[in-house]
């Protein structure tokens, strides 16, 4: 069995279940570079401190390096900072290293002293061509990404655009193997009952003939809250009972309440929801609305609302939009800002709603076993390369 470790920042809700599976496969051991708290989570723009109430670290060997920072966090590249890393690599007698992308300074620790090591690195993140930068920021990816890049002897891309990402930047095509981006589908589809549909419809007040449209995530400027109050507005004109559903909190949140209550549309605030409690709100709604620019590099939104049976309408900037939502039935596409386009979209979708079996196909697709059936086969060649 392979040994593996596993380079990341810090525990994260999504990645635990991807862990617990993947040592079902390999010798894994996950090494975190911080702890975070709920301060921390609060600043990353949730809008309120919290914990993650599933368990984040249990079903895999871990340990967690010694951060030396100054201001440790991970939403900075100098916050996660681990000098001593190379000791832990050296003793753990790793075969391979994966690392969990390269924007901060543990990263660029670990791949070089994997290096030094002779422990061939692989990556696996979500970066995409369409989030915005600057041009002197693509003028100096473009000089300095082709050898960059290099340096990891196999990349796991999680879907299209993260494929492209590389191509774009000369990465060889033999040394990528798709590892695409996944939630647990077996919790969420287990959590989403219709008697969590009918209950908290009940409790927002919500009609069973009502088109309940949910946005769930940080309301901050990127993700366009906004776009959906100005949309469904428009579904209402033209005689369709729309309804908003949000679940999440954030800066925009008194200027989304403003355009609901200025535009006539009916929402509904759930205010933050922890993983435990999504499931209903998924249930509940007739779908879900991503409506950010490109600077959302997936949108794991999406693989939740697919794996409680809900379909899903997110903007084409969107790194998800060319997995999830290319069918035009269990996913659609709009125009990133084009709110009329949006309103098409959950119009055609309300008289024409997917089958369920069409949104558990494309759901599976996307699962936890196929993102580790990626990084084993990754794994597995680099080690006998060595």
């Amino acid at each position: 069995m392979i040994r593996l470790a596993v380079l990341t920042s810090h525990p994260i809700q999504y990645y635990a279940p991807l862990f617990r599976a993947l040592a079902q496969v390999v010798d894994l051991h996950v090494l975190f570079a911080h702890r975070a708290t709920p301060g921390d989570q609060a600043r990353a723009g949730f809008g309120t401190p919290f914990a993650w109430d599933v368990d984040l670290t249990s079903g895999y060997a871990h340990s967690f390096l010694e951060n030396v920072a100054r201001r440790p966090g991970t939403d900075r590249f100098l916050g996660c900072d681990t000098p001593r890393i190379g000791q832990h690599l050296s003793k753990g007698r790793f075969q391979v290293l994966l690392a969990l992308g390269w924007h901060l300074k543990v990263y660029l620790q670990g791949i070089l002293a994997a290096k030094r090591l002779g422990i061939p690195v692989m990556v696996r993140g979500d970066s995409q061509l369409e989030t915005p930068r600057s041009l002197l920021k693509r003028v100096f990816k473009s000089l300095a990404y082709p050898r960059l890049l290099r340096l990891f002897d196999a990349a796991l891309y999680v879907g299209h655009r993260s494929r492209a990402y590389y191509a774009y930047y000369g990465y060889p095509a033999e040394r990528l193997f798709f590892s695409p981006h996944c939630v647990d589908n077996q919790r969420f589809r287990a959590s989403a009952s219709a008697e969590d549909r009918l209950r908290l419809r009940h409790q927002c007040a919500v009609a069973p003939e009502t088109f309940l449209v949910l946005f769930a995530g940080k309301l901050i400027p990127f993700k366009r809250p906004a776009d959906v109050i100005a949309a469904v507005a428009r579904c209402r004109a033209q005689g369709l009972p729309a309804e908003v559903l949000v679940a999440g909190r954030g800066e925009l949140e008194a200027d989304v309440e403003a355009a609901a209550a200025s535009s006539g549309v009916p929402l509904h605030l759930l205010g933050f929801r922890n993983q435990t409690e999504m499931p209903a709100a998924y249930v509940a709604a007739d779908c879900l609305v991503l409506p950010s620019d490109g600077r959302e590099t997936w949108g794991l939104v999406a693989n939740e609302a697919l794996a409680c049976g809900r379909p899903i309408i997110v903007s084409d900037a969107c790194g998800c939009a060319p997995d999830l939502a290319y069918d035009g039935c269990v996913g659609r596409t709009f125009p990133t800002a084009d709110t009329e386009a949006l309103a098409h979209a959950i119009g055609a979708l309300a008289a024409v709603p997917p089958s369920s079996s069409a949104i558990a196909r494309l759901s599976r697709a996307y699962s936890i076993e196929a993102a580790v059936d990626g990084i084993h086969c990754a794994a597995d060649q680099l080690a006998a390369q060595a």
